[in-house]
């Protein structure tokens, strides 16, 4: 990667005027994604064409009324308001209410413009006294219009979502009822609970995602409302939903007592209370109970597969599951001793019970955890968590963990069609919401943003205060070129949690992308890691800087294609193609081959865009997407 010695590095605002663009510079990339400038400059060459053509062939030359001249041009305006209209609504993503306002007024534009030339058709052939009469159709016609499509889109929505469902493959009717499971209070005595506290709240929301009819919140939105002093009504109205349960649970050796009430969150009214005293032994059938109860309450009604789901229990053994809860809470502690102990203890419980398929996906997890960490980067790690993965979905084919393990391993390799494959029977087993979350990536990665969209607000709906899920739903976005809203689903996910890096990262690159550049500036140094230093000065021109930066990243960059992208847009920014286009093909290697984010979305490249092996990485990118086949 050369460093362009002795050279100056251009400054963003001198040779990158893209990336600190104005309203109206904004507004004509917009004209320029949805080709309306290209349009309108067909049609006045058209036009033109057919004007002069009419003028002197037709009036001239065959001597048709001049009025002839002013009904082509009535159609060719009536024409292109059309276009104009269909490409500029029809290219936004954003349909409150399902709303297509091209639907509505491109055949209002013709109804007016075929009035027009009806009226001077009737002058040219002397009929007079029609034009009140014209007029007056035309306006009720289209009144009639409007009515007619607004009470199809209010009365037939479900319809309007059809495409969702075929592209998801996933349940999506509306459920009648929808629940959050609050985690359990810990009132043991030493209050050194927590973890089997979770794991009662985790049990008993696994269970109740099982029911087809309740939309149930996933576990991480669930985990995020710990000590928040709300009442109930504030949470179902911030989550939307109509039910709240909270609980808690005093843990004293092995004597164990359990309370849980579920309230309607839209009158504060308890529905159902209920104690459960018992020993550690009793754990299983008390969750059990606990979600039959509220089953109960709230009326719904079950299939035989779905009772025996409830029935179910993946670790018997009351040791070994007391192993896999600790587990399971040192998985996601983000350093290398909490990996180590969680391990063991995973290693433990396998060796209580012997073969066990959630056990196996949590080895998996924490294998994979490793690698992605980057604590032990090595293939090996990788092949290991696969072996425990595989070995996971032989024991429980339907086990959702297992699954959403297989998509982990898969994405980190590059593999998406496996991937999504994965993360899709994980969300139709599960909560769903990370892995739906995961499914609306991979699908940006691959270019195709409707379904990455359609994914995104899913996860969003099941797991609203994931960061995780706001986050990607704002990468989404950028991938997608509408930076605006990516800076709106950000800011969300920093509302979640201040301060998270990677949507910190995300954030700053979009309202990079957005012209606010000051305030990415800021982002970035809050950022306080090697990437955000990096992308701060190429921002401002800081050619060996980002050099320095980019030693220290680039071991970590060859893995992996988010990295990759970075690298190549702070080396294009400070003028270093040879590098920029290699890091570019790497990234478009391990998966990001979004062809149409990187040729016409991406301010950092435009430098690249004249290059004709920009032109060829492409191509690749075009090739990958066309083999993703899930």
């Amino acid at each position: 990667m050369p460093a362009g010695e002795g050279k100056t590095p251009p400054q963003i605002a001198e040779k990158h005027p893209q990336i600190e663009e104005s309203r109206f510079k904004r507004l004509f990339i917009k004209l320029k994604k949805r080709r309306i400038i290209e349009t309108l400059a067909a049609f006045i060459g058209g036009g033109w064409l057919l004007l002069e053509f009419v003028h002197w062939i037709l009036v001239d030359h065959y001597h048709f009324s001049e009025k002839t001249i002013d009904i082509t041009f009535v159609t060719i305006l009536g024409a292109l308001l059309s276009t104009f209209v269909w490409r500029w609504f029809g290219g936004t993503v954003k349909r409150p209410g399902n709303i297509k306002v091209e639907v509505l007024l491109v055949p209002l534009i013709i109804l007016a413009a075929l009035s027009i030339d009806l009226m001077i058709l009737l002058e040219i052939l002397g009929i007079s006294g029609k034009t009140l009469l014209i007029a007056a159709v035309a306006l009720c016609l289209g009144i009639v219009w409007v009515i007619l499509k607004l009470s199809q889109w209010a009365s037939a929505m479900p319809e309007s979502r059809k495409k969702e469902i075929e592209v998801s493959n996933l349940a999506v009717v509306k459920p009648e009822k929808s629940i959050v499971v609050l985690p359990f209070a810990d009132l043991s005595p030493q209050k050194d609970q927590e973890y089997f506290c979770d794991g009662m709240t985790e049990e008993i929301i696994t269970d109740l995602s099982h029911i087809h009819n309740l939309r149930v919140i996933s576990r991480n939105s669930a985990m995020m409302l710990r000590g928040r002093p709300k009442d109930t009504a504030t949470i179902g109205r911030e989550l939307k939903v109509q039910y709240v349960l909270e609980g808690s649970v005093r843990k004293a050796g092995n004597d164990l007592r359990i309370t849980a009430q579920l309230i309607d969150a839209t009158n504060d009214a308890h529905l159902w209370a209920e104690k459960y005293a018992g020993t550690l032994d009793d754990i299983f059938s008390i969750q059990e109970k606990v979600s039959r109860s509220i089953i109960d309450a709230l009326k719904l009604k079950i299939t035989h597969h779905e009772s025996d789901r409830l029935a179910e229990k993946p670790i018997t053994n009351v040791v070994a599951y007391e192993y896999y809860l600790q587990a399971r809470r040192e998985v996601w502690s983000f350093n290398q001793e909490s990996l180590d102990h969680a391990l063991r203890l995973t290693n433990q419980a396998l060796g209580i019970v012997g073969e066990n398929a959630l056990l196996y996906a949590t080895r998996a997890l924490i294998y994979w955890q490793y690698h992605n960490a980057g604590f032990k980067p090595e293939e090996d790690m990788l092949r290991q968590a696969d072996t425990a993965a595989g070995k996971s979905l032989e024991l429980d084919p339907e086990l959702s963990q297992g699954h959403g393990a297989r998509g982990a391993i898969a994405y980190t390799r590059g593999e998406l069609p496996v991937a999504a494959r994965h993360y899709r029977r994980a969300a139709e087993l599960g909560t769903g919401g990370e892995a739906l979350a995961w499914l609306s990536l991979i699908h940006a990665l691959a270019g195709r943003m409707s379904e990455a969209r359609q994914y995104g607000d899913r996860a969003t709906k099941a797991d609203p205060l994931n960061v995780l899920a706001l986050c990607l739903r704002g990468l989404v976005e950028i991938y997608g070129g509408d930076f605006e809203t990516a800076v709106i689903w950000l800011q969300k996910g920093l509302e979640v949690m201040p301060g998270d890096p990677m949507t910190l990262g995300f954030c700053a690159i979009a309202n990079l992308y957005a012209g606010n550049r000051e305030l990415s500036l800021a982002l970035f140094d809050q950022l306080k890691i090697s990437v955000g230093a990096m992308m701060s000065a190429a921002v401002r021109g800081e050619g060996q800087a980002v050099m320095n930066f980019a030693i220290d990243i680039q071991a970590y960059a060859k893995r992996d294609k988010e990295m990759s992208w970075f690298l190549a847009d702070c080396l294009a920014l400070i003028g270093d193609t040879e590098g920029a286009l290699g890091w570019l093909s790497n990234s478009i290697e391990l998966g990001l081959m979004n062809d149409r984010f990187f040729a016409e979305y991406d301010p950092s490249l435009a430098l690249l865009r004249g290059d004709r092996r920009f032109q060829a990485l492409m191509e690749r990118a075009r090739e990958k997407q066309r083999s993703f086949v899930v």
